[in-house]
């Protein structure tokens, strides 16, 4: 067994993080480098492509040479512009939390768009995904309208823009390309039906290439040996491997996959078909997705407001549930995702009286994020049987009043991840076993069992209940 470590650089929606990966299977923070969030208008998400490939660069430079061998994950459907000739950004990265695109997405779907897209991309119309934003630089960004009509222009999701500055390679992986709306999923191509439509130059897209192999050089020398979304990457490291093995991730939002093998297509929108992974020179293994846009989001948030200092308050709660007593909290702050796909909804928390203080809002929020999972989980459920206990991460996950409620929402077991960068670990355990290099396999993890006594059937009523409330309201 070599000890050589793996380099993962986790690009990611708040910052940029390098961590090596030893022979052992343990994993080493080198570096970590948050960059600028900006939102110029209401709803619109922003940042600059220059000073992500910076951080990059210097994640890769803080491994000291220590790696000759690396793997790289991104954002997923944040996208973004730049010159063929000199490799500048000519706009910002629009972030995958960005929905500007919603009167667009809106129109195409009162055209009768959205079959269409469902068939080919195995996507609902949403301006979540990338089509729509790649769509609204060529139209609104006049330098990028130019360098098109010059046949100059690049458009991409970030790690298309890391590779082509430092391989050389113009180049995404289908797993990514799977998330832009923009892929045809039964020829792992793009489709130019999609792009007609979506108003993106084919010709100014990435190539599509596997998740991991030889995929160029990397500055200093460092072997790229797998790039990939940053949600698949943490599937492979929660171990997930076959048809029904799913995890969890809390991060920003709540990121449900669950491993089905082959193509799974459901008939209208919920859970979505994505690509899980493709070797070099294999046939790409499929997975199911779906998510909550506002999980730590929605916790921050709150913070933010001043409705708790310490992540400790909001470890236990004397009272019985919020949804118990009425009070509901539904975490819609930028929309419902799967399997509802209504981007116009907005969070709320109902059932509020007189006596309803800060701590009830509290433990409703936390409920309100576990029973938004519950739904998710149940959409899969109805498509492929879920195989043994689900993994969890991130930090939701180490909130003792958050796990065991939604182990009791559920009715599921799961493994609390004692592996805080389960992304990491998969991205570098991908770029390991594509350059023959072996690595130990670590488990661990604590189980969290379901209450059978708890009264579930009646907490997801009340939640739904809440949820077609506050989706039936628009203010505007």
């Amino acid at each position: 067994m070599t000890q050589t470590p793996i380099l993962a650089i986790d690009q990611g929606t708040t910052s940029t993080r390098a961590l090596l990966l030893s022979g052992d299977g343990a994993l080493q923070p080198v570096a970590s480098i948050e960059h600028r969030q900006s939102y110029p208008q209401s709803g619109w998400v922003e940042h600059d492509g220059a000073e992500l490939l910076a951080n990059v660069v210097q994640c890769l430079e803080a491994s000291d040479g220590a790696a000759h061998v690396a793997g790289l994950d991104n954002q997923g459907e944040s996208c973004l512009a730049w010159d063929a000739r000199d490799g500048r950004p000519v706009g910002p990265v629009i972030v995958w939390q960005d929905d500007r695109t919603t009167p667009e997405v809106a129109a195409l779907d009162a055209s009768g768009a959205a079959p269409e897209v469902m068939a080919r991309a195995g996507l609902p119309l949403d301006p979540y995904f990338s089509a729509s934003k790649l769509g609204w630089i060529v139209r609104e960004n006049p330098v990028a309208a130019e360098l098109a009509r010059q046949g100059h222009l690049r458009l991409g999701t970030t790690d298309a823009f890391f590779r082509d500055r430092l391989t050389g390679r113009f180049q995404t992986d289908i797993a990514t390309a799977s998330r832009t709306s923009l892929l045809n999923l039964e020829t792992g191509h793009w489709d130019p039906d999609l792009c007609r439509l979506f108003g993106v130059p084919l010709d100014a897209l990435p190539e599509i290439g596997p998740t991991s192999g030889a995929l160029g050089t990397l500055p200093g020398g460092t072997a790229l040996c797998a790039s990939i979304v940053d949600q698949q990457a943490a599937l492979y490291g929660h171990g997930c491997r076959a048809p029904g093995e799913a995890k969890i991730t809390f991060g920003t939002g709540a990121f449900v996959q669950c491993v089905t093998g082959a193509l799974l297509r459901p008939q209208k929108p919920g859970p979505l078909p994505t690509v899980a992974w493709q070797r070099e020179g294999e046939a790409p293994t499929y997975a199911l997705d779906g998510g909550v846009y506002a999980a730590a989001a929605a916790v921050n948030w709150a913070r933010g407001l001043g409705l708790f200092a310490c992540y400790e308050e909001i470890d236990r709660f004397p009272a019985a549930p919020a949804i118990d007593r009425g009070l509901a909290f539904v975490p819609a702050l930028a929309g419902l995702g799967c399997p509802h796909w209504s981007r116009t909804a907005r969070g709320a928390w109902l059932g509020m009286a007189l006596d309803t203080g800060r701590a009830d809002l509290l433990q409703a929020l936390l409920e309100g994020i576990a029973l938004r999972t519950a739904e998710v989980l149940d959409a899969f459920a109805a498509l492929r049987p879920l195989k043994g206990a689900i993994s969890v991460d991130g930090g939701l996950s180490r909130n003792r009043y958050f796990t065991r409620f939604l182990a009791d929402a559920t009715g599921l077991s799961l493994n609390l991840s004692d592996e805080p960068e389960l992304t990491a670990k998969g991205l570098a355990l991908m770029a390991a076993e594509a350059a023959g290099i072996e690595v130990r396999l670590q488990s661990g993890g604590t189980m969290l069992k379901p209450d059978p006594g708890a009264p579930r059937a009646a907490w997801r009523q009340r939640f739904e209940s809440a949820r077609r409330a506050i989706d039936a309201v628009r203010l505007t």
